[in-house]
Parts: C-alpha cells; structure tokens; sequence
C-alpha cells in the first residue's frame, strides 16, 4: 500500500522572509495530486519555534495552503524538525500499523525537509517517491533554488534513497 505524505504545504512559505523561490506550479501539481489520490493521506505541519518564523503556530503562516482545504488527510500533525518521521506522531508505527511500505512525497522545501524526509524513509526501508514538479524550495548562500532542487534530486536518486518522479507518474 502506498501513502501519499504532504510536508509543509503551509501559507508561511509565500513570505517573502524566505527570499525567491522556484517552480511556481508547485501547488497545481500539488493539487493535481491530491484529485487524483485513493490511497492514505498524511499532512505535515512545520510548527517553527524560532520567534520571527512565519511558520510558528498560532500565525496565519503556519495554516496549510488554501489547495488542501478539500481534502480529508487520514493524518494531520506537527514538527519542528526536518523529518516527518520525527514529528508529534511516530509517523514510521502509524504507517506500519497501516501496512504502508510505499511512500509518494510532495511539498515544501524540496532540499530541507523533503529530502530529509525521503533520506529517512529510505533508510527505514520505505520504497520512496519524490514528485521533484510538486515541491519547491528558496535559495539558500550561493545556490539558486533550481540548483538546490536538482541537487536534492541527484542526492535522493544517486543514493538510492528514492525514485525521483513527476506529478503524471503518479496520476
């Protein structure tokens, strides 16, 4: 069985605090996702406990963006670090109770805790998909945000940690 993960998908990452940012269909292609999915939701939330984040609970920024309104996630929690599977919930017994050995990534920021997410997983023996086209990411020192999302990609496929897919792969 395969679970769809959406990680960080909040309102806090259109701030322009972060600085410029890649792919803007990030969202379609999110949102494309979740129409089409059958299968086990998970929705992450990055709570921040830095003071000036737009991603600390209890401001507008840490809401999940408006394409997730619709849907009905079987599983919605927080976390301050860069996992999933390090978060309010042991996101590795919910999905094994579950029967869950595929995971199918989505969100934000492509190169932090996406591919955080993804190396973990990999390492608990998921078999994990990244859909590159439905995350996004920020520059980060001297790399532009399309290098830091290729570079994740070539991380992720080049250390076996993950398949390294599109939106219509998975649709």
């Amino acid at each position: 069985m395969t679970a769809l993960i959406l990680i960080d998908v909040q309102r806090g990452f259109d701030d322009p605090y972060w600085g410029k940012r890649d792919n803007p269909d990030a969202e379609a292609n999110i949102a494309r996702l979740l129409a089409s999915w059958t299968g086990p939701l998970v929705f992450v939330r990055h709570d921040s406990t830095t003071p000036d984040s737009p991603l600390r609970p209890g401001q507008d920024g840490n809401r999940f963006k408006p394409e997730l309104d619709r849907a009905e996630p079987d599983l919605v929690f927080g976390k301050n670090v860069n996992s999933a599977f390090h978060g309010e919930v042991d996101l590795h017994e919910w999905l094994k109770a579950r029967h869950i050995t595929d995971i199918v990534l989505a969100g934000v920021q492509t190169n932090m805790c996406v591919e955080t997410t993804a190396r973990v997983g990999g390492n608990l023996g998921y078999r994990v998909k990244v859909v590159l086209d439905a995350t996004f990411t920020f520059g980060l020192e001297d790399l532009t945000a399309e290098q830091l999302a290729q570079a994740t990609a070539t991380n992720l496929r080049g250390g076996g940690f993950a398949e390294i897919v599109s939106t219509d792969d998975v649709i």
